[in-house]
């Protein structure tokens, strides 16, 4: 199998195409290529297929074998590719995923891909649609127990559930510790990413994921439009701001008609073939 490692601030991804629609078992393949020691390494794989109501479709599985709806780091680095390798040669494309259609758009450099913009949909507050198992129809500032601790969470949707918790400093211990229980916590029937965020001034905040499925990246796309959109959302912040992670920022755009847009670089890393067995 050939393929391309990718990153967009340091979330890798192993993208490979499948435009004959091949059989693969994705959950067994994504565990095998995603280990870091037996495999290439990754946080998921970009599978490139077909589309018949898009330019093309993506397909996101992370490295623990699920599948995702939606992954903003990885729709930059799905767009690049597949512009770079004459898949679709538009520089605004349409691109289905199971969250629905996105629309990423090609930012040159000298002729050369140097960011992409993605439109990212609206921001979904429901609690039936994010989903949490609650009586309220919103989750903003709401509270949660675990082991004792009490945590004031946002939890909403874009393109796939997150619940933000805003702290004074970004701890990696509290985010292994504290992320993997309330991503699997009962109240959500099919688990959340864990933003951790840190509000540096009314423009800017510090973001750390832990991912449903992938556990703590260096950085997280859709988690970047969720923190700033519930940033902005209990007046921490403007509209739009500058997500700082540890190898890069992000800008994102949550407009007042209530789309989000994330812009940010994409890298290739190296390409190579891989043996299925």
């Amino acid at each position: 199998m050939k393929f391309t490692k990718m990153n967009g601030l340091g979330n890798d991804f192993i993208v490979f195409e499948n435009l004959d629609n091949e059989e693969y078992d994705y959950d067994i393949l994504a565990r095998k290529l995603c280990d870091r020691h037996f495999g290439i390494g990754a946080d998921g794989l970009l599978i490139v297929e077909p589309s018949g109501i898009a330019d093309i479709k993506m397909r996101i599985i992370n490295s623990d074998g699920s599948e995702a709806e939606m992954c903003g780091n990885g729709a930059r680095c799905f767009a690049k590719y597949v512009y770079e390798n004459g898949i679709v040669k538009k520089d605004k494309m349409s691109v289905e995923t199971l969250s629905g259609i996105i629309m990423p758009e090609l930012i040159f450099k000298d002729d050369v891909v140097e960011k992409v913009k993605v439109h990212m949909g609206s921001p979904i507050f429901r609690t039936d649609m994010i989903p949490v198992k609650t009586d309220k129809k919103s989750f903003i500032e709401e509270t949660i127990k675990i082991d004792g601790r009490t945590y004031i969470v946002t939890s909403l949707l874009v393109g796939v559930p997150h619940t933000i918790i805003f702290v004074n400093s970004i701890d990696k211990n509290m985010i292994l510790n504290i992320g993997p229980l309330i991503e699997k916590l009962q109240i959500f029937p099919r688990g959340t990413n864990v933003d951790f965020v840190k509000v540096e001034d009314d423009s800017n905040i510090t973001v750390r994921t832990w991912e449903r499925g992938a556990g703590l990246t260096f950085a997280c796309g859709t988690g970047a439009c969720a923190s700033a959109v519930a940033s902005a959302l209990t007046e921490k912040t403007k509209r739009n701001v500058y997500v700082h992670f540890k190898k890069g920022d992000l800008y994102i755009e949550w407009l007042l008609d209530n789309n989000i847009y994330l812009t940010g670089i994409a890298e290739e890393v190296f390409t190579g073939e891989i043996k299925i067995v």
